[in-house]
């Protein structure tokens, strides 16, 4: 069998510091689909004679674990003759046969291919071998490696120097080489045909910030080599060898010289073991820091939940269930107090590798239940640590199983050995994690129960991270919502339909915002604002800003003076109190808008007579925050039926494109035919609706511009004398003769009678006017005068002349207030009215 001799020694001496690795890869039907210049330079086969055939019969170390059969069937195929000795690892036929889905190594020792099968002095090859299971979209499914284990343990006394001896043997006795990061991550493909470049890419700076060894086996092929775990049993085997050394050199000294001679390849095999050992510490490091690359890809709780249970199975575990307490599922706060018997836990995931459907029905995902004493959950729940249990004996299956009602889940649980984790965080315990290995599996030792308490710290902090991103996310959607108005669909002169839609990306509550509000003369405020920035401070500012501007809109402010304002308060408030923000005043009566701007993208109006959609000319201004710019109001006159859109960037704003393509959309969306408001605020989003979701949040308003006929409005002006208050309820009574509405007479001329008087009590030196407006569900009633009081409702006693009326109209009205104006005050209640 041909083998690489390095220059300027045998084949054993490893004086180039390098050492050939057979490297073979094998496909889901068993058959080699690549075999390298290393393996044919160990096994002595060709690449030719070697592709398509069965793995099982060219690689002659399974025949060393699998028994004479293997060994002769190997031989018939032209193999090597083999030597069988004890096992270090799980058998590779397994792995060839597909039987197990984790990591394997093992050692074998095998006569040379080009000796005679009955040589009795035929050279032995001592070969080590790693099995790694491939999991990729390709038909690769078993990546094996093996090397000539002599090469591995040369004596320092056979090298040419000491430090010749350090050269060739530290920690695996290889010289490592470590090649430039690109060079290594473009290579390493060649040999893994499965993996991607940016899997290469990320293994390889895993290795070069690890320290893996990195073994340069020919010109093309360098892979990182870390054996599997499995080191208990080397190590008490490597203890046993080591007593039974003391025993020998304790029978005299004779036999201790003889003992000496045998004890030479025992030490050479403990020195691999070693290595063995601490390449499996070095194997599960490699496996915490992929489990930690894995999970925490998201904020998203149920994402992380299942990025944590499905980065332990099949590598670590085969069953791994995990259960949260209810206050971190529900995205609430930090759970208050220790758990107890009566705390209920959520399962929110299990991951398995048994037949599927196995789990499902016994113990299926969102089911929740206590845990009582005496049991490891709640043992492992109370104290905070890990708990293993080697094999779930019957008496425990039968425990644990009486927790499942109606439900056996002993065939699913028993023989199998056990290790609960617990999820913690800042020393809370947030859940735990129950994981199980089938009986054919080593059980869970000391060394997992480390690496799982470590695993599950790492998936603590990342549920924690998770379960505050939910809960601060719950905070502020609760918080915008509160803000939010509710909009009355239907008022005097206009229908209104609102949408908001929060961003898709982290921090997705924003400052979006959008408002109505009554004003006097049966005119309504519009606002849609636009706070910059994300989260809670967004949030809470717009709830300052949108407060402000209902304020100053009751003082009935002018639009532009409103802005003034406004951006004045911004600027007292802080510097980074940024905004835009566009107010629209609708009188129903005049039809007509008011519209001043602040830095908002401009309001769309859709004619109802052609259908015609169109961008209103309005000055942009600056936005709020900014200052020293000065804001404009524009006078647009509108026909009943007209629609106007007023929405904020998130909707037609895209990365990278004009916004001018996003407005377009919007007139064009906004002008299709739509049977109600609703229907037509579904049609814009759907429209500009992007592939691949919105950044941004939206804030939407369309607004029907009915208006009011002026036959359905009536105004009057009285005297400040009290005898114009019984004028004032005739007036009124007529009125509403005359509009057909008498049923609703007597009660509307008692309201009128009592704002009248307290408006002719308290004014000074002007008229009183009171004002009538018919609209389809309700009579608008306003009476205004100069003085600037505003009424109170008054606790009125038995023997009291005055505080009464207020108080008669908060009983009898569907909704009253008042508005200070320039002038003075507009007192104005709404009476329900029969649908006409």
């Amino acid at each position: 069998m041909e083998r690489r001799v390095p220059p300027g020694g045998d084949s054993r001496s490893g004086l180039s510091g390098r050492i050939p690795l057979a490297v073979v890869v094998v496909d889901g039907a068993g058959l080699v689909s690549h075999w390298s210049t290393g393996a044919r330079r160990l096994f002595g086969r060709a690449k030719e004679e070697a592709l398509g055939r069965p793995a099982i019969d060219l690689l002659p170390v399974s025949g060393a674990l699998g028994g004479d059969a293997l060994g002769a069937a190997a031989r018939a195929g032209g193999g090597a003759a083999y030597d069988p000795e004890d096992d270090l690892g799980p058998d590779l036929d397994a792995s060839l046969n597909g039987e197990t889905s984790f990591p394997t190594a093992g050692r074998a020792r095998f006569a040379d291919a080009d000796a005679d099968a009955g040589d009795a002095d035929a050279e032995r090859v001592d070969v080590l071998w790693w099995a790694y299971p491939l999991v990729g979209p390709g038909p690769e499914r078993l990546l094996v490696l093996a090397a000539d284990a002599g090469l591995l343990h040369t004596p320092p006394e056979e090298a040419e120097s000491q430090d010749e001896f350090e050269r060739i043997a530290p920690g695996f006795a290889l010289h490592t080489e470590f090649p430039g990061a690109d060079d290594l991550a473009r290579r390493l493909p060649e040999i893994l045909p499965s993996m991607s470049v940016a899997e290469s890419r990320r293994i390889v700076s895993q290795v070069l910030e690890l320290g893996y060894p990195v073994l340069e086996i020919s010109q093309h092929d360098r892979v990182p080599v870390t054996p599997d775990w499995g080191v208990p049993r080397r190590v008490e085997r490597r203890r046993q060898t080591r007593r039974a050394a003391a025993v020998a050199a304790e029978a005299g000294a004779a036999g201790a010289a003889g003992a000496a001679v045998g004890a030479r390849a025992p030490q050479r095999s403990g020195a691999i073991e070693d290595d063995l050992e601490y390449a499996a510490v070095r194997e599960r490091l490699e496996f915490l820091n992929e489990v930690s690359g894995r999970i925490g890809s998201s904020l998203d709780l149920a994402r992380t939940i299942q990025e944590v249970s499905a980065a332990v199975v099949p590598r670590f575990t085969d069953v791994a269930g995990t259960y949260l307490r209810e206050q971190v599922l529900a995205g609430e706060g930090f759970p208050d107090g220790p758990p107890d018997v009566t705390t209920m836990w959520y399962r929110v995931a299990l991951e398995h590798n048994d037949e599927p459907g196995r789990w499902d029905d016994v113990v299926p995902v969102g089911e929740s239940m206590p845990f009582p004493e005496h049991t490891p959950f709640f043992q492992c729940m109370t104290s905070g640590q890990p708990v293993l249990v080697p094999r779930i004996t019957e008496p425990m299956g039968d425990a644990i199983a009486s927790q499942f009602e109606k439900r056996d889940i002993r065939p699913l649980i028993i023989g199998r050995s056990m290790l609960v984790v617990p999820l913690k965080a800042r020393n809370v315990v947030l859940g735990f994690m129950i994981l199980l290995r089938h009986g054919e599996r080593p059980v869970f030792n000391d060394m997992d129960r480390v690496t799982g308490a470590e695993l599950a710290a790492r998936a603590g902090l990342v549920l924690d991270n998770a379960r505050m991103y939910t809960y601060q996310e719950n905070v502020a959607d609760t918080l915008q919502d509160s803000m939010l108005p509710q909009i009355t669909p239907r008022m005097p002169g206009c229908d209104v339909a609102t949408r908001y839609l929060p961003g898709t990306r982290l921090g997705r509550v924003g400052g979006d915002w959008f408002d109505t509000i009554k004003l006097p003369g049966s005119r309504l405020a519009l606002v849609v604002g636009d706070v910059m920035g994300h989260g809670l401070n967004s949030a809470a500012m717009m709830g300052q800003l949108r407060t402000a501007v209902q304020t100053m809109a009751a003082m009935d402010m002018p639009p532009a003076q409103l802005l003034r304002n406004l951006d004045d308060l911004a600027q007292r408030l802080g510097e980074h109190y940024l905004a835009t923000c566009l107010y629209a005043v609708y009188d129903p009566v005049e039809s007509e808008l008011l519209i001043a701007n602040a830095g908002h993208i401009p309001p769309v109006l859709v004619r109802a007579a052609d259908g015609r959609s169109e961008l209103l000319e309005v000055p942009t201004g600056a936005p709020i925050g900014i200052g020293g710019v000065p804001f404009e109001t524009v006078k647009v006159p509108v026909a009943p039926g007209d629609r106007l859109v007023l929405c904020t960037d998130g909707l037609v704003e895209v990365r990278g494109q004009d916004i001018g393509q996003g407005l377009a959309a919007l007139c064009e969306s906004a002008a299709h035919p739509a049977a109600s408001m609703d229907d037509a605020c579904d049609t814009i989003i759907r429209a500009l609706n992007r592939p691949g979701g919105r950044k941004d949040d939206v804030a939407l308003l369309m607004a029907r511009l009915n208006g009011i006929p002026r036959e359905d409005v009536a105004l009057w002006q009285l005297a400040l004398d009290p005898r114009e208050v019984g004028r004032a309820r005739r007036l009124t009574g007529d009125t509403l003769e005359r509009w057909g509405l008498e049923e609703a007479a007597e009660t509307a001329a008692l309201l009128v009678g009592e704002v009248v008087t307290n408006a002719v009590r308290h004014a000074h030196t002007r008229h009183v006017e009171l004002r009538l407006v018919r609209a389809d569900t309700a009579l608008l009633c306003e009476v205004t005068d100069d003085d600037h009081a505003v009424p109170a409702l008054l606790s009125a006693g038995p023997d009291d002349e005055y505080g009464r009326g207020m108080r008669i109209v908060s009983r009898l009205a569907r909704e009253w207030g008042a508005s200070r104006t320039a002038q003075g005050k507009t007192v104005w209640f709404e009476q329900s009215l029969p649908r006409r």
